[in-house]
């Protein structure tokens, strides 16, 4: 299944406990969609949440975000995992 790391620009700073209740309507919605959110990052005082999933597509992942929490991603990259 590909990875997409998604990136949300925010206006204002974000908190995250914000970001983790938006984290888990995300887990409530994905199934419907084939997708899979696995991890996110947030800077807090710079606004700009990452979200990192499997699935089928750029669109399903953006899917869930909207239907979860509204919070859809100005940028999303499919993205190879190295180490």
């Amino acid at each position: 299944m590909p990875l997409f790391m998604d990136v949300h620009r925010l206006d204002d700073s974000v908190t995250i406990d914000d970001v983790a209740k938006a984290h888990m309507a995300d887990l409530q919605h994905q199934d419907k969609y084939d997708v899979k959110y696995l991890r996110y990052w947030v800077d807090e005082a710079g606004g700009t949440i990452f979200c990192l999933a499997e699935a089928p597509s750029s669109d399903a992942a953006a899917t869930v975000h909207r239907e979860a929490h509204g919070l859809v991603a100005q940028d999303i990259f499919e993205v190879k995992e190295g180490s």
